[in-house]
């Protein structure tokens, strides 16, 4: 609002009524407005007479005051009322990258995987994330983002697609599209090997972006670590290049038949470099990680301060339509 407009409404209100008071006084003054009554003074002796005379000027006294009210809100509205507050939007730059193994060896815990992924997710509160899934070469199945409704969604869809248990003798084929639409990009009909985990890592350690930035950048990593076929990266070269990013890698470890030697490599290139590993059955697993997560020191990005105005209108048209009635009746009253 204007601090000057309220002013200038009421100084032209004041104007006006000096100029109406000196146009009365003239009027009376010059007594052509006078009509003289003989044997009329009783009249002011009388109780009615005095009532009547009273409630003329309560009458006059409560226009004055409505007049003067609805100049007040006039002003007020003439002014522009607005609510006005400044905003400093902040974001959290935790980046958690989503990474999982859904090559045929794991096909029997993807599901249980996602809908671990999404227990995770109901933990977060402005992290970026992105999910990628990978056998011999990798998809993205969505990028860094803070949509979370669209993340639950595409986690849930992912673990109702993966549960259908490929070797039931009750699958329909529909399931099967479903499956292999949902899988399509990770296997090429040329593929020479399976479950690639190092190139897998990798996928996931190079899908960061704002590399600029000071953020706090994490992999969410699932798989049983029995790679077959001859891959780019190795599982160490490809922690060595997370580790060089300023990346952390947190693992959950699940196999229908478990190696001694590919989970106890697992275990140690991840808790090497201050990682985490759980095996996918532990109940834990979910609330450590996110803990771990969310505990790690999130930079926090400076956005430039916005001043919001929003008009407010409304806060005096409902008293000024008010005081025009009111006017209105105590007028129509007095003239009664």
């Amino acid at each position: 609002m204007s601090p000057w407009a309220p002013w200038v409404v009421v100084g032209i209100v004041a104007v006006a009524a000096l100029l109406g008071w000196v146009w009365v006084v003239r009027q009376r003054r010059g007594g052509s407005h006078r009509t003289y009554v003989a044997n009329s003074g009783y009249l002011y002796g009388l109780p009615s007479f005095k009532r009547r005379l009273l409630l003329h000027r309560f009458a006059a006294l409560g226009l004055t005051a409505i007049v003067a009210a609805a100049t007040l809100f006039t002003a007020l509205l003439a002014g522009r009322p607005v609510d006005r507050y400044t905003t400093n939007e902040r974001m959290a730059t935790r980046d958690i990258v989503l990474c999982l193994d859904v090559s045929g060896s794991m096909i029997s815990f993807d599901s249980q995987v996602l809908r671990t992924y999404s227990q995770m997710v109901d933990s977060f509160d402005g992290e970026r994330i992105a999910l990628n899934i990978w056998d011999y070469t990798t998809r993205q199945v969505f990028p860094l983002t803070d949509d979370y409704a669209m993340v639950r969604d595409e986690l849930e869809m992912g673990a109702d697609i993966t549960s259908i248990g490929l070797f039931s003798i009750t699958i329909t084929q529909g399931a099967i599209e479903k499956y292999e639409e949902w899988m399509a990009g990770t296997f090429p009909p040329n593929a020479q090997g399976s479950s690639l985990i190092g190139d897998g890592l990798a996928s996931c350690v190079l899908s960061f972006d704002l590399e600029e930035e000071d953020r706090s950048r994490t992999v969410i990593l699932a798989t049983d670590n029995e790679p077959y076929g001859e891959s780019i990266f190795s599982l160490q070269e490809a922690a060595e290049l997370a580790e060089e990013r300023g990346i952390r890698i947190h693992a959950i470890y699940a196999s229908e038949f478990p190696y001694a030697d590919y989970r106890d490599e697992y275990e140690q290139v991840i808790t090497s470099r201050g990682g985490l590993f759980y095996e996918l059955s532990n109940p834990s697993a979910v609330q450590e990680i996110v803990q771990e997560i969310t505990t790690r020191e999130a930079v926090e990005l400076d956005a430039t301060p916005k001043v919001v105005e929003i008009d407010r209108p409304d806060r005096f048209y409902p008293w000024l339509v008010l005081l025009i009635g009111g006017l209105v009746l105590a007028a129509w009253r007095a003239r009664a």
